[in-house]
């Protein structure tokens, strides 16, 4: 059989089947008459043209797990939002079994926000990310949809920048690891197999940058992921309608 002599490939089908060597069929020979013959139909593609086969044809079939394939994204990418999105639904479920989700309060003192500081969290990720109040609000909404986890990490790979003392730095960084990377805990973010690599050399001898990779990694998963909804969320929105009222009132 051709798929035997091309890849060794064995089709159940196939297994201990007997060749059949008696006389063709009137029907079947007036098809193999007119050229209708057996089509080279690959058991892997499920279309005709197993031999027909063209190099564009490969390096499209190469690609299909890139539903959005652009400059921007890549597989990698879709296997982490993948990921989060499972992650997310396994501690919804744990949540949803407790009696009560526990209250966290904000990690940072900040004072209320103006309506221009509200409108400017709207116009990039960025300026949301660097106003407290901003990121107060963020992690909120966060806290809806169970990945509160990802704007904790962040912000505890940002106190850890901070440090000086070396003792001080392989403590925050051994707990950081406990409770943001190990995978026994329930506040595990998403991250790939490549940076989870990076952080177990580097946590061999710890610095302040020691996760850095995985805090980047991070952002971007809030960015692209979680950002939008927030956009659209309640809470936002109720932010802009409370400070338009407010603005009308004054």
């Amino acid at each position: 059989m051709c798929l035997r002599k091309r890849s060794g490939f064995r089709p159940p089908d196939l297994i201990n089947a007997k060749i059949y060597t008696g006389p063709i069929p009137a029907e079947r020979a007036s098809e193999l008459a007119m050229g209708g013959g057996r089509s080279e139909t690959s058991p892997l593609s499920g279309t005709g043209g197993g031999r027909g086969m063209t190099t564009t044809q490969n390096s499209q079939r190469s690609n299909a797990c890139c539903f959005c394939w652009c400059c921007c994204c890549s597989c990698s990418c879709l296997t982490i939002r993948n990921e989060e999105e499972r992650r997310r639904r396994r501690r919804r479920k744990m949540i949803s079994q407790d009696t009560k989700m526990e209250t966290i309060p904000n990690c940072e003192a900040c004072t209320k926000p103006s309506m221009e500081e509200i409108r400017l969290w709207s116009q990039s990720f960025d300026k949301l990310m660097r106003n407290p109040a901003g990121r107060n609000v963020f992690r909120e909404f966060l806290r809806t949809e169970y990945s509160e986890e990802n704007m904790l990490f962040w912000l505890a790979c940002e106190d850890l920048k901070e440090e000086a003392n070396k003792n001080a730095i392989e403590e925050k960084a051994r707990s950081i690891y406990e409770d943001y990377i190990s995978i026994l805990s329930p506040k595990e973010v998403s991250l790939d197999a490549r940076v989870r690599e990076v952080i177990n050399r580097k946590m061999q001898d710890p610095t302040p940058h020691t996760f850095e990779d995985a805090q980047l990694q991070i952002y971007t998963l809030m960015h692209r992921d979680s950002y939008p909804r927030f956009l659209s969320s309640n809470i936002y929105k109720s932010l802009l309608l409370g400070g338009s009222r407010t603005s009308s009132e004054s």
